[in-house]
């Protein structure tokens, strides 16, 4: 995490590491979703600034932006990052999420990731932008969520080095 963060003006131009993207506008947000994949395959959703969900190559959640906290695996939970800055330093607060805090944010990402599906699938999303133009990005973004979705949000492996 960058030590002064700022809202991103162009997430669909910035976005370069996801190497097949595409933007829309959705009826339940005001900000345009942009969701790819990057070369390796791991899956990203941005809705506006945040919520932020990133995914592995195999469709588990990795990571996740939501409410000014970081959220990052730990293989059978979420641990919530919280960053405290003083003048000198910047320190980031753990705290591994309860089986109930784990639960209440599972049902809230597939809320978000449902609405997307939905509005994709009924025509409601309007494609802004895509990278590139002739690929079948949203086929494959579409087939990821809905094993995600399926499967009750899977969470991927601790991330190496990270307890």
């Amino acid at each position: 995490m960058a030590r002064h963060e700022t809202d991103r003006e162009d997430l669909m131009q910035e976005a370069t590491g996801l190497a097949r993207r595409v933007e829309w506008q959705v009826p339940f947000m005001a900000d345009p979703v942009v969701a790819g994949f990057k070369k390796n395959g791991a899956c990203s959703v941005y809705f506006g600034a945040e919520p932020v969900l990133q995914f592995d190559s195999s469709g588990c959640l990795r990571r996740a932006f939501f409410e000014g906290f970081l959220f990052r695996t730990q293989g059978t939970t979420l641990a919530r990052l919280q960053r405290n800055r003083t003048t000198s330093e910047s320190q980031l607060v753990r705290h591994d999420l309860t089986d109930r805090e784990l639960a209440t944010f599972r049902v809230q990402a597939c809320l978000w990731l449902r609405k997307l599906l939905q509005a994709i699938d009924h025509g409601q999303a309007v494609r802004l932008r895509q990278v590139p133009d002739t690929d079948e990005v949203i086929l494959d973004l579409c087939d990821t969520l809905r094993t995600a979705l399926a499967e009750g949000l899977p969470l991927a492996a601790a991330l190496p080095g990270k307890r």
